[in-house]
């Protein structure tokens, strides 16, 4: 078995570790940082697969989106902030292992990339990015507008779901304001003036 087997199977075993840990962990923060941890793993396998945009995109779109995911479940479940705050300390050892985990697969995917370059391994003519974007705007470009199209009413339907209104919160009507006269702000009060008496 070569070093980049190795590495690969390293890889798989723990995108199915941390995807385990996504669906029986009871804390949503756990979950949130297991699922960073899997996203990672699968990007570092598309990048040994020779998929960079793939991977690049995996961790920009859904390492970021995770974090709005876990917004979306604080608002939609009004999860208590100070019992969170005071169970700050627990997350540590759950956060220190999924970055160690993560430094340890990128240094593993730039040793192999390295070992793979040292040893003469030639490299496909033209760009992955260029072939992907071939195939998505060229012969899947019907499934592609559909889908952004679905993305856009989960968007849309996930903003409608947490939207509250609040009573107390004050708001300004600009078309109002316009339509204030002078009379309406300032009231001229006609006084005696008083006479001092010496």
């Amino acid at each position: 078995m070569t070093f980049a087997n190795a590495v690969w199977y390293l890889f798989a075993a723990i995108l199915v570790f941390a995807a385990l840990r996504v669906i029986t962990v009871k804390n949503p923060v756990h979950a949130a940082l297991w699922l960073v941890l899997s996203f990672f793993s699968a990007a570092a396998i598309w990048l040994m697969l020779g998929a960079e945009f793939l991977a690049i995109a995996l961790v920009l779109v859904y390492v970021g989106a995770v974090m709005v995911r876990f917004l979306f479940v604080i608002m939609m479940l009004d999860v208590d902030f100070d019992d969170l705050r005071r169970h700050f300390k627990s997350y540590i050892p759950v956060g220190a292992t999924v970055g160690g985990l993560v430094l340890v697969e990128m240094i593993l995917v730039v040793v192999a990339g390295a070992k793979d370059a040292a040893g003469g391994g030639s490299l496909p003519a033209g760009s992955n990015t260029k072939a992907l974007g071939r195939l998505l705007y060229v012969d899947y470009v019907y499934p592609f507008e559909l889908a952004a199209v679905l993305l856009l009413i989960a968007i849309v339907a996930a903003i409608a779901l947490t939207w509250r209104r609040r009573k107390d919160t004050r708001r300004q009507d600009p078309g109002e304001q316009v339509k204030v006269k002078r009379g309406d702000r300032v009231r001229l009060i006609a006084m005696p003036a008083e006479k001092r008496e010496r």
